[in-house]
């Protein structure tokens, strides 16, 4: 991790603990080689789980260390969620690092958990979000007093003023709810959403120092619903198809190595094999989310 308060508590005896890289974009370069190459050597491989508002110059740090390195072994991975559903989902990582993974697969496996979870926000203001579309009408609303909006940022982008009616989609499977909260004073998470989301288990965390700057306010309650239970998450990996990366030779799920970022070859246009692979992996997806409903 890149920020120490991404780094959950333990979900269960088994999750591994985070190593928090702190300080990587200020220390020395030399002594930043020193403890990632340190890592290295203690692991075999290290995945790097950050936000999209991470700050630049740990990016560009991090990018660097890999580079003078000159390895393969070190994954930057940068899911498409916000902040306290990125915590979430390297949580689920560590979990799966107690099992039978490779380092390839493992790396591979945020892709595809990223889809069973669903995050979003409760907001004081949405007249600074600029990740999800807001209209005129809810700008202009965002600036009445008292006016607060429910977010949901993934999987799919919605936005509602807090009414009587307000809602948001919620999953079609069981999942727990961690909820954190910013400079705002609202019970609507805890008091509906979650009821009508029939969340199974709920949990309270710190507010990422991220969160204000990726929600453009401070008062905000973040929320987030995910997949606690370790082997359901481990069925999920595993009944995905696997393949070999061309490249590094790594085992692999999905179209792209997360380590050294390599794609399939393309094939020529009357071989049928690519279009067999797609309809596999989109059969893969479909029994992985009716294993979670199963389960």
């Amino acid at each position: 991790m890149t920020s120490a308060d991404l780094a959950l508590p333990p979900q269960d005896e088994r999750t591994l603990p985070a190593v928090v890289l702190r300080d990587i974009a200020t220390l020395p370069l030399e002594q930043a080689l020193s403890e990632l190459q340190a890592l290295i050597e203690q692991h075999g491989h290290v995945i790097v789980v950050c936000s999209h508002v991470t700050p630049v110059a740990v990016l560009r740090r991090l990018h660097t260390l890999r580079s003078l390195l000159e390895t393969d072994r070190v994954a930057l991975f940068i899911p498409d969620l916000p902040p306290l559903g990125v915590a979430v989902l390297a949580r689920q990582l560590r979990q799966l690092g107690s099992c039978d993974l490779s380092p390839g697969v493992l790396a591979s496996a945020g892709r595809l958990l990223v889809h069973y979870i669903h995050s979003g926000a409760v907001l004081g203001s949405v007249a600074r979000l600029d990740r999800i579309p807001v209209n005129l009408k809810q700008h202009a609303k965002s600036w009445m007093p008292g006016s607060q909006f429910a977010v949901l940022a993934h999987p799919q982008p919605q936005l509602v003023r807090l009414g009587p009616e307000a809602a948001l989609d919620g999953p079609e499977f069981g999942t727990w709810m961690l909820v954190a909260k910013g400079q705002l004073q609202s019970d609507w998470v805890t008091g509906t959403l979650a009821p009508s989301w029939k969340v199974q288990g709920l949990r309270e965390a710190p507010l990422p120092a991220e969160s204000p700057s990726w929600w453009g306010t401070g008062k905000v309650i973040e929320f987030c619903s995910y997949l606690p239970d370790l082997s359901v998450l481990y069925q999920l990996v595993t009944s995905v198809r696997r393949g070999i990366c061309h490249w590094c030779g790594i085992d692999v799920i999905g179209d792209r190595c997360v380590f050294c970022s390599a794609t399939p070859p393309s094939l020529p246009a009357h071989d049928n094999s690519n279009r067999s692979s797609n309809s596999n992996s989109n059969n893969s997806r479909s029994a992985s989310r009716a294993l979670v409903r199963r389960t």
